[in-house]
């Protein structure tokens, strides 16, 4: 597929499982069970704490893109509580550039940046990252490869950042929910936290098991490089 203007090959979470060798981690192995992912981008904010309440009260793990600059630098025991509460903490840049549009040195720092002021936090430094409005490219990947970070994109969106009205983020977050999806959606924005109960419950209903992108990928571990996308 072309990604910020240049061919760059992705990979199912489905293949790299049939491809790997070992069992998945328990009590999930989506080789058997209908798996999904719930991701966040931009975060933590102002929200993030009700969601975690939300997700804790459900029992559903989720995958945080995180993002520097007035976010984790600002709510730094919100970055404590969703990894103490066994989310998984990914990157999301410093500043939200457009990782495309910037020379290598300057992608360098957008990921480093946020890497280490992650494992200041967390004790460990993020294995995953998501690229700005998805847009990646050779270089970009190269630098990933070197970071040891692997790049996650999504297979369905609400585009929760164009609305406030929860029960539209809900309809077109459920629309696109498939086995071995990833959902994204933004805890900074003012619908989509209070949009979560309902598509959390839903898919339950329809027999999904809600697990983070590494687990979504296991027993296969996720590639420095890397592009997934279902």
């Amino acid at each position: 597929m072309t990604l910020g203007g240049c061919s760059v090959e992705t990979v199912a979470p489905a293949d790299v499982r049939e491809d790997a060798k070992g069992e998945a981690p328990r009590p999930v192995d989506c080789r058997q069970a209908k798996c999904i992912a719930l991701t966040f981008d931009a975060g933590p904010g102002k929200d993030t704490p009700r969601l975690l309440d939300i997700l804790k009260e459900k029992q559903v793990p989720a995958t945080f893109f995180l993002l520097g600059s007035k976010h984790v630098d600002r709510h730094p025991d919100v970055v404590r509580r969703i990894a103490a509460e066994g989310h998984e903490v990914a990157n999301h840049t410093w500043t939200h550039r457009i990782l495309t549009d910037i020379e290598p040195d300057e992608i360098r720092e957008e990921l480093t940046r946020t890497q280490e002021a992650l494992q200041r936090l967390t004790g460990r430094k993020p294995t995953l990252m998501r690229p700005p409005q998805g847009r990646t490219d050779e270089t970009v990947t190269e630098i990933c490869r070197e970071l040891g970070l692997s790049q996650v994109l999504w297979s369905v969106t609400a585009k929760d950042y164009a609305t406030t009205d929860s029960a539209l983020i809900r309809e077109r977050t459920l629309d696109g929910a498939g086995k071995d999806g990833i959902i994204l959606l933004h805890d900074i924005y003012d619908g989509t936290v209070p949009a979560v109960p309902g598509i959390v419950d839903e898919l339950k209903e329809r027999g999904f098991t809600f697990v983070t992108v590494p687990q979504l990928l296991a027993p296969a571990r996720p590639e420095p490089g890397a592009v997934y996308r279902p």
